[in-house]
């Protein structure tokens, strides 16, 4: 590790915006998915949806594909729609899809750049194109997702199923940019006697975070969180209890038909906040056992900073599920969502924290 020299600041800098901008792209698909803006763009036309409509006559084509492609959404929830309200939530999912066409120009553009002037050492180019892999997969199951609630009059929104999918990808996309931006930025770490086993609680809490992200997903995907708005559990409990034990949901058809069975979104709810609970008792005993060792300072400084920021995701959670009444809350489902991200930063920081880091110079 001695002889690593970190890259030049752009590099770093470009690699942070890269992490920063996913991000920002998550976030945008949340609002995209809680306004019921998904299916609002019928068609993937990578450089003539570059625009958007720009007369009269186009808005209301764009307005009738709607309509017609995704006839069970607009029946069941934007019946009578005015093309005004058409154009809001058209909006959301246009700017979803223009930022990631932004992100691949500023990927695209310093890339060559730094590349011409031999700034990217092999080890980078190699995590770059993985990068480049899992967005491009993004974008490719973002479609799918999207396709999946068109032309399909038994469906309201999109699968959820594909959406955790799309969602999952993306994630592991933030989660390996902001690795890659930690091993090229070289903050400072730490070694001790109990490292080893650190490391693989720190990479099993990782683990989790990305797993509570998928099961956020369905509850998003599924509409989870209206089978019981409540906390804590027991708070109208019988309803709650009533919906887990209805046994004719419990057939394969309802998993793949979900929207109306409501034993699976309560088993979803069920195990996304058992999961939640799961991760600050996990983070409690990670504590404890830091302070009896008289771990290093540094370690000890990050750690906090994960478990603050699960008891801030998990408040949030809180504030979702509660709000749940009639309809998935936009604003406090979108800052959920943004947490669950900044919480997984937090875990892979504290990962590295506790990781033997090659020496990537060449």
């Amino acid at each position: 590790m001695s002889t690593f020299k970190p890259l030049p600041r752009a590099v770093r800098i470009w690699l942070l915006a890269g992490v920063i901008m996913v991000f920002f792209q998550v976030v945008l698909g949340g609002i995209t998915r809680l306004t019921d803006s998904g299916l609002s763009i019928t068609e993937w036309a990578v450089i003539q949806g570059t625009l958007p409509p720009l007369s009269t006559a186009e808005w209301e084509e764009a307005f009738a594909k709607y309509k017609e492609a995704a006839r069970k959404q607009y029946e069941t929830l934007h019946r009578g729609m005015s093309l005004q309200e058409f154009k809001y939530i058209y909006f959301w999912e246009y700017v979803h899809r223009l930022w990631a066409r932004l992100m691949g120009v500023v990927f695209m553009l310093p890339f060559l750049w730094f590349f011409w002037k031999n700034l990217l050492p092999k080890w980078l180019l190699k995590r770059l194109a993985i990068v480049i892999l899992l967005a491009s997969l993004a974008a490719v199951f973002g479609w799918i997702m999207v396709k999946s609630g068109l032309h399909n009059d038994q469906r309201t929104w999109v699968s959820a199923y594909k959406l955790v999918i799309h969602l999952s990808i993306a994630t592991i996309l933030f989660g390996y940019l902001f690795w890659t931006w930690l091993l090229a930025a070289r903050p400072p770490a730490v070694r001790f006697p109990k490292q080893p086993y650190f490391r693989r609680l720190a990479w099993l809490v990782v683990s989790l975070i990305g797993a509570q992200i998928a099961l956020g997903g369905l509850m998003a995907g599924m509409r989870a969180g209206l089978i019981h708005p409540h906390f804590p559990l027991f708070i109208r409990g019988s309803a709650f209890w009533e919906a887990l034990t209805t046994t004719s949901d419990l057939h394969w058809q309802r998993f793949v038909d979900y929207e109306p069975a409501r034993a699976i979104k309560a088993v979803v709810q069920l195990l996304h906040r058992a999961m939640a609970w799961g991760l600050l008792v996990f983070a409690a005993i990670w504590h404890v056992k830091l302070r009896r060792l008289q771990a290093p300072m540094l370690l000890a400084e990050r750690s906090r900073w994960l478990y603050g920021m699960l008891i801030v995701q998990f408040s949030l959670g809180i504030i979702t599920v509660i709000n749940c009444v009639g309809r998935v809350p936009v604003f406090w489902g979108v800052v959920h969502q943004g947490g669950a991200l900044l919480t997984l930063a937090a875990a892979l920081f504290l990962s590295y924290t506790l990781s033997d880091v090659p020496d990537q110079s060449q």
